[in-house]
């Protein structure tokens, strides 16, 4: 339950039709078992007692009896145990609900009916005429007096606020909504749905869809192959998602009880939904009864975490979406060149990867424009630590895309400047560096002047987070179309750039993506370049990793450098993770005042860190984000 994960299970049992004392057994020695496991909720199948293809027999009176008796004894003998979902059928007046008891440490909290009758010939998937509602109410079952009834209620965490959870039965349902607009951050489905030719995939997006929607944690149970008769057939077909996201998955005939499991985080799901301004129904009266875990059970992450959450781990995927981006940037760009009544675009090239993938965009909006692409005005602005292999990379690319190139060695112009304020050569701090970036901005500002054009902008969005750009240097430009591609994607998005063209363009930008990311501003030593980026500020594919889920998730520290370390496992050890994040932190929020005056550019993802995205004061306080990420610490590791 740690940093808000919940584990759950769902289990399909290989039950006996129509056999409740048999399948009881089943169910209880799950629980037990989910129990030791350390599962938190646990969830059976619609009907799971009894079977759901019993047809008229599910009503039978004996069933009915026999069902409530085994449901007893499960309860009777199963303390303590995880919140848990089991159905079966129970009488109400003169109708015959599909139901599922909840469970939780030797009590029965509430019976759930679905909104559905199941009397008659009809399967517990279908939609049907009767309906139950918040009337349905028993005022003993199973030996328990007055348990909590109703369709809509949601069960809270005494412990864990972000923790409510809400049951409906069946794909037919349509209280998904009430159930969150009354504070579910997770809801349960058991079901009961007959597999077809075309139900794995539908399904799997039902559940993708619902769980986006709902911004809610979404868990399908289905029967097993043991309940499959002539009429249908059943898979054990379980899915757990979050967020749009499939955590797990049961594949169809894969697995014979349908186990699945993983750890839903409601506290991602809570923020997400005080970020949209979703009511979190906590002041609304249908709540069913609370229960208590263990907040402090640091639960083992069964769940993967992608140490790339920017990319998609499909490839196809992947190039679909970095083609999305490249048609996103060049509409974008040629709307801003129209509005400004631009003649051309200037962009300094410099033969690293920021400054590719822009040029690479100019060559794109120049197609969505009807362009010549000698309209676009690549600089190369070589000084002290311009390498052979860079320049080269940058001439020969801009040769090879048609564009005009143009060099201007900014050496002398920077060496006077030196002199005039008189620093010395032999000082390489950070006035050397920065020296050489405002005069290549100055440079790129005048040729744009002078041509009637803007300068486009290269940085991306994790040196934007990092502030690892010169003020009034590369930081300023007059339209920037990197500014919310972080460096793992802005990598992958080279690489399908060589998708679009032939030799020797893609030979370049192949020797583009193997050079190592340096601003080049030190002086390079026998041609090899000396100052290394990643050396100075760590690791990109770290730094992207907390971008996502510290500024886009709202993660504490503590919880990112424990996801990371699951990621990263075996890539970065704890120390070396928690000294990069430390930095991330310190940098994001000392460098905010580079972001705040950053040009126009447009946000393309869930992360965005441009203007209007982003609110926070340009002098806000890390101290608080790194006391708490000391919490992480042996005591004896502190300083």
């Amino acid at each position: 339950m740690k940093d808000g994960f919940v584990k759950i299970k769902t289990i399909s049992p290989e039950i006996e039709l129509g056999n409740p004392s048999y399948n009881k057994e089943l169910i209880i020695d799950e629980m037990l078992k989910a129990q030791k496991e350390g599962v938190q909720i646990l969830v059976f199948p619609e009907l799971c007692l009894c079977g759901a293809t019993l047809g008229d027999y599910a009503y039978n009176e004996a069933m009915l009896k026999g069902c409530e008796n085994a449901l007893e004894q499960i309860i009777s003998v199963t303390k303590p145990s995880p919140l848990t979902f089991i159905g079966l059928p129970v009488a109400y007046h003169s109708q015959v609900y599909s139901t599922v008891a909840v469970v939780k440490d030797g009590e029965l909290l509430c019976l759930v009916p679905k909104r559905t009758s199941i009397k008659g010939a009809n399967m517990p998937d279908k939609t049907h005429c009767d309906y139950a509602d918040n009337t349905f109410s028993i005022d003993e079952y199973a030996g328990c007096f007055s348990p909590i009834n109703g369709a809509v209620l949601v069960h809270r965490c005494e412990e864990l606020e972000n923790l409510a959870v809400g049951c409906e039965i069946g794909i037919d349902s349509r209280i998904g909504g009430e159930l969150v607009a009354n504070g579910a951050t997770i809801i349960v489905n058991p079901c009961a749905c007959k597999e077809t030719v075309t139900s794995e995939r539908e399904l799997v997006e039902y559940a993708k869809t619902k769980s986006k929607r709902l911004n809610c944690g979404y868990v399908i149970c289905n029967p097993a192959t043991s309940e499959s008769t002539s009429q249908a057939v059943y898979s054990a077909h379980n899915i757990i998602c979050e967020n749009g996201d499939v955590l797990a998955e049961s594949k169809p005939f894969e697995s014979k009880n349908g186990e699945c499991v993983s750890e839903i985080d409601v506290n991602y799901l809570a923020n997400k939904r005080r970020a949209l301004g979703v009511n979190m129904g906590w002041d609304n009266r249908l709540y069913g009864a609370y229960f208590k875990v263990d907040t402090e059970l640091e639960t083992a992450l069964t769940r993967k975490i992608n140490p790339y959450p920017f990319l998609e781990e499909n490839e196809d995927v992947l190039w679909e979406k970095c083609d999305k981006i490249f048609k996103m940037e060049s509409v974008a760009l040629a709307r801003r060149l129209k509005t400004s009544r631009s003649r051309c675009m200037v962009i300094g090239i410099s033969g690293g990867l920021d400054s590719t993938l822009a040029l690479i965009t100019c060559v794109k909006c120049a197609e969505e424009l009807g362009w010549d692409r000698e309209k676009i005005i690549a600089v190369t602005m070589p000084c002290f630590g311009t390498t052979k292999r860079t320049k080269n990379n940058a001439t020969e690319l801009c040769t090879s895309l048609g564009v005009t190139l143009k060099e201007v060695d900014i050496t002398k112009a920077v060496t006077v400047h030196l002199s005039d304020i008189g620093h010395s050569l032999e000082d390489k701090s950070v006035t050397y560096e920065n020296a050489q970036a405002r005069e290549r901005t100055q440079v790129l500002m005048d040729i744009a002047n002078r041509e009637g054009g803007i300068v486009i902008g290269t940085g991306d969005m994790s040196e934007g987070a990092l502030g690892w750009s010169t003020y009034n240097g590369d930081q300023m430009s007059m339209y920037n179309v990197n500014a919310s591609i972080p460096k793992t994607l802005v990598r992958k998005m080279v690489e399908r750039a060589c998708e679009y063209f032939g030799s020797p363009t893609c030979d370049i930008l192949r020797d583009v993506l193997a050079t190592p990311v340096s601003p080049e501003l030190l002086p390079h030593k026998d041609g090899e370049i000396q100052q290394k980026t990643e050396d100075l500020v760590g690791p990109y594919d770290l730094h992207d990793f907390f971008l996502y889920n510290f500024v886009g998730r709202g993660f504490p520290p503590s919880k990112v450098h424990r996801l990371a370390n699951v990621a990263f496992l075996g890539i970065y050890d704890s120390n070396t993770i928690y000294k990069w994040l430390e930095i991330f932190i310190k940098r994001y929020f000392s460098q905010h005042f580079k972001r705040s005056c950053s040009p126009d550019s447009i946000a393309l993802g869930s992360v965005s860190l441009g203007k209007g995205e982003l609110s926070m004061p340009g002098d806000m306080s890390c101290r608080m984000y790194l006391e708490e990420l000391k919490s992480v610490l042996d005591p004896e590791d502190e300083d």
